[in-house]
């Protein structure tokens, strides 16, 4: 079945969510809106439309795609064989067209899958506040304890996720109190599980191991392409603002909608904030592996201006970028739309971060046990040997060892599942 409404670019979100999918929709669009698609065409059309339209406005690296009339998405994903492989094959286009020079690839080349390695496109609508794809939403700390490596007091964390602040916050304090009582000097981050997950509870961490001193100090920024920041994206003004609670917002007299963001790097960079009383942390030493993604890798990005930074283990998944969700009809689109940048202007891992020290690490490892091939490179590095006898390390660890399996990977869609952004003042 046909619709007949005009098509403008800020109009096929709206269209596309209503109840049935033969009922006409009556929108007020701007004048200054421009008609860059057909007028009519069945839901599937309009869908197809709206994934290219929203990723010419929303997209990071929109400067590489086409006009839609040279893409001309409806004649190009004709008569594929579903609804669903059809608007992730032109997600998946879209996500190849923009090329890292520093390897001849795209930046979005997939990883585990034919998917593109940021973008995804869900069926169902998720709202801020979902924990649906953060691995152990419940669980952020694995184990904590202090080991005495030679004269050196280090302080090991092993995290597997970063769930909601609110669920995490108490177990993050606890472990934090007990370092503190032992004034380490040397803190091992344990990531090779964590694919990511709130980054408020990731900046929570951050807080927790910075001095006072770097009160006010640049954490990260997110930084959105051009159109965004200048308030180019019209297209958003269909897609309705949800508080961190998924409530809509009232703004300037009507309901707020995602056009009222403010996107400029201005409005979108994170300070810290000192957290708690742990204060002697001189150095960092993060455990990582294929599976450390996004909100993991933000937190190494964030302390290495401030700190001796030093990772061990195996290369980072690589992902430098965010999103928020679209609705389009029924499914949720994410779209790359902006970098995790550090107070140094840094972003570049797209392929990942690079061990210092490169360990390939048990399938199933018992964190905490300084024998363990990571954590024992890492005390290795901190002492300055090549070896270390394990009469040389003791332990004053208040928590019981624990085992993890990461035989299968763990990088989850981290998307963003808090709402972040702040409308504009």
């Amino acid at each position: 079945m046909q619709y007949h409404n005009k098509i403008y670019i800020t109009l096929l979100s709206l269209i596309l969510t209503t109840t049935s999918a033969c009922k006409k929709a009556k929108v007020a669009v701007d004048d200054a809106e421009e008609i860059v698609s057909p007028a009519t065409g069945t839901r599937s059309q309009l869908t197809i439309d709206s994934i290219f339209l929203y990723a010419q406005n929303v997209y990071l690296w929109n400067d590489v795609l086409p006009g839609y009339a040279d893409f001309n998405p409806r004649h190009k994903y004709a008569g594929m064989a579903s609804d669903i492989i059809t608007f992730r094959k032109e997600l998946f286009d879209i996500s190849q067209l923009k090329i890292n020079p520093a390897n001849g690839k795209p930046y979005e080349l997939p990883v585990y899958s034919e998917n593109p390695k940021y973008s995804n496109l869900q069926l169902g609508r998720r709202v801020p506040g979902s924990t649906a794809a953060v691995s152990n939403p419940n669980t952020a700390v694995l184990a904590n304890k202090v080991i005495v490596s030679g004269n050196t007091k280090v302080a090991y964390l092993a995290l597997a996720s970063f769930p909601s602040l609110n669920n995490s916050k108490a177990a993050l304090d606890q472990a934090f109190s007990e370092f503190e009582a032992e004034r380490p000097t040397v803190m091992v981050i344990d990531l090779r599980s964590n694919g990511g997950g709130y980054l408020e509870t990731a900046e929570y961490i951050a807080d927790l191991i910075a001095p006072a001193g770097l009160n006010g100090k640049v954490m990260y920024s997110e930084v959105f392409n051009p159109s965004m920041q200048n308030g180019a994206a019209k297209i958003l003004k269909h897609q309705p603002y949800l508080d961190k609670d998924g409530k809509t917002a009232i703004y300037n007299g009507r309901m707020a909608t995602m056009a009222d963001v403010d996107y400029t790097i201005a409005g979108n960079t994170y300070k810290f904030h000192k957290k708690g009383n742990l204060k002697s942390i001189q150095s960092v030493y993060f455990i990582v592996s294929g599976n450390t993604a996004s909100a993991s890798e933000m937190l190494i990005s964030s302390l290495k201006p401030y700190f001796e930074v030093k990772l061990i283990g195996e290369r980072t998944y690589g992902k430098p970028v965010g999103f928020f969700g679209i609705n389009i009809d029924q499914y949720s689109v994410y779209l790359g739309s902006f970098l995790i940048r550090n107070a140094n202007g840094w972003s570049d891992y797209f392929t990942g971060m690079e061990p210092d020290v490169a360990v390939k690490g048990a399938d199933q490892p018992v964190l905490g046990d300084p024998a363990e091939s990571c954590l024992k490179a890492a005390l290795e590095m901190i002492s300055g040997t090549k070896k270390m006898s394990q009469s040389k390390l003791a332990t004053t660890d208040k928590l019981v060892t624990v085992k993890t399996d990461l035989s299968q990977p763990v990088v989850t869609e981290s998307i963003m599942f808090e709402n972040r952004l702040r409308l504009r003042k």
